[in-house]
């Protein structure tokens, strides 16, 4: 049910609903203005009297408006005369969400993007459009029977009336792939475990290939012969056979080191033989948020056809305490040769990782590495819900993503690592063991992973706290976000592409 957007020469619509945007003196832009006879009087008195100001974001809804053949006038504050123009992509992609939060069952819409202080620029267009379909997103589809305060409300057709319409389309071709991807990332986490089982995972992942990204696929007795221990340790207790997926896109160079992307594939989470409480337990079918967000960047990528070498590797695994599943104890051979003590089942994604970032570095010796993984429940006490943490050994690399996040709102914060607490997963009875306790959960973690890294300049991503289950925003109303597409596409735009 996601709308179908095009695009418009400016012009006053004259039926249906139309969408108009006002600042806080209330004055429309021209073409706004020209709906009909006396709209912005009208405007401002329907304001005045439901107490409308213009603020930014907030909606005033007028029926049958007179003066106008309209249906529905939907006039949207942009904030304080004079800085609009100022607006930036997170300003219009909000105000692209809150005007499709705004149409109701509506089954058509014309958006005029044009304000009191002249056209809206097509990258700013694009990012509204952006907005727009990401707000219209539901998952409802093991729901049979929708009365109508279930159904879809979004609108049929969205049309987007804007000065350089050929420009806008340009920015939008890119923008909705980069949608389409974070979409596409919100489905896998949304989707519960029965249907998303690895194979069901890989399988999805493999149909990028529609888009030329090739794709290779590990199966149980491939690992083993390279040696994942770790990853098929944590497999196998579980009916679910374990998979890793490589997705590669060639855009760049030839001969140039490609970007890697590695990411976190639980597709259900009980801790294993050190088993989760029941409480929230249904929360574990988000726990491959880290190879939804690798998957949809990888689609992100090849949809606007990125002029640069990716690799997409994500581990599939499922963690079930069954009488085949490891123990607490039990000691475990990585693919680096490292030997792992397991001292808690539940710390199982970082055992998965390590054998999927090694397999990276050495096999395809890329430029950089960058995990994803909602790998601690420590890092939503440190950062909550509004910043992923991030551990990087290159300073540059996390600087550049730092900027990724404030440009596209999917921010992370960067937290220590250090000598003294890789002590912390030191053990007399292995090279390691897979915690280090209650303390410094998070940190402890990323030193595990950073064993598997070599010199590779690296980034780990923890999106315990974003990639599901995350805060309601103009553009994202469901359990999964879809985080880190859109903070991985940037970075890659910004700074690796070319």
């Amino acid at each position: 049910m996601l709308p179908k957007i095009s695009f418009a020469k400016l012009a006053a619509p004259e039926k249906g609903v139309a969408v108009v945007f006002v600042d806080d003196a209330l004055a429309l832009g021209r073409t706004a203005g020209a709906i009909g006879d006396g709209v912005e009087a009208l405007v401002k008195r329907a304001a005045d009297a439901a107490g409308f100001s213009g603020k930014s974001k907030s909606v005033l809804d007028l029926l049958a408006p007179a003066g106008t053949g309209l249906d529905r006038l939907v006039v949207i504050g942009l904030g304080k005369a004079g800085t609009v123009s100022g607006l930036g992509e997170n300003d219009w992609a909000a105000l692209g969400g809150v005007a499709m939060g705004a149409l109701g069952q509506a089954k058509a819409a014309e958006m005029v993007l044009e304000t009191a202080e002249g056209e809206v620029a097509p990258a700013m267009v694009a990012a509204f459009a952006m907005g727009v379909k990401l707000r219209a997103y539901t998952f409802d589809r093991y729901k049979t029977r929708k009365d109508d305060e279930d159904k879809p409300k979004t609108a049929a057709k969205v049309t987007l009336a804007t000065g350089d319409t050929k420009s806008a389309k340009k920015a939008w071709a890119d923008a909705d792939a980069v949608s389409d991807g974070t979409l596409l990332a919100r489905d896998l986490v949304n989707e519960p475990a029965n249907v998303l089982t690895t194979l069901e995972f890989a399988k999805r992942a493999s149909e990028l290939s529609g888009l030329g990204v090739e794709i290779e696929v590990l199966d149980e007795k491939a690992m083993k012969k390279l040696k994942m221990d770790a990853l098929l340790g944590v497999a196998q207790g579980s009916d679910s056979p374990p998979r890793m997926v490589i997705m590669r896109w060639n855009g760049g160079k030839k001969d140039a080191a490609p970007v890697a992307f590695v990411g976190k594939g639980v597709v259900f989470d009980t801790g294993g033989i050190s088993i989760k409480p029941a409480a929230s337990m249904e929360d574990m079918k988000g726990d491959m948020g880290g190879a939804a967000a690798v998957t949809g960047l990888m689609h992100a990528l090849a949809a606007r056809k990125a002029k640069v070498n990716a690799i997409g590797v994500i581990g599939l695994v499922e963690n079930m305490p069954d009488g085949k599943a490891q123990r607490p104890g039990d000691i475990v051979t990585a693919m680096s040769g490292a030997t792992i003590e397991i001292i808690n089942t539940d710390a199982e994604g970082r055992l998965v990782l390590a054998d999927a970032l090694w397999y990276t570095q050495d096999r395809f010796k890329p430029a950089f590495m960058i995990n994803l993984a909602t790998l601690t429940g420590a890092v939503l006490i440190a950062l909550g819900s509004q910043h992923a943490g991030i551990f990087s050994n290159n300073d540059e690399l996390a600087g550049r993503l730092a900027d990724a996040g404030l440009a596209t709102e999917e921010r992370v914060w960067r937290l220590p690592l250090s000598g003294e607490y890789d002590k912390l997963i030191d053990t007399p009875n292995a090279d390691m063991k897979n915690t280090g306790g209650r303390l410094a959960g998070s940190i402890t973690a990323a030193q595990f992973l950073q064993r598997f890294v070599n010199d590779v300049p690296w980034v780990h991503i923890d999106v315990a706290g974003t990639a599901m289950s995350s805060p309601k925003t103009d553009i994202s109303k469901t359990w999964a976000s879809g985080y880190g597409v859109r903070l991985l596409d940037r970075l890659v735009r910004e700074h690796y592409e070319g």
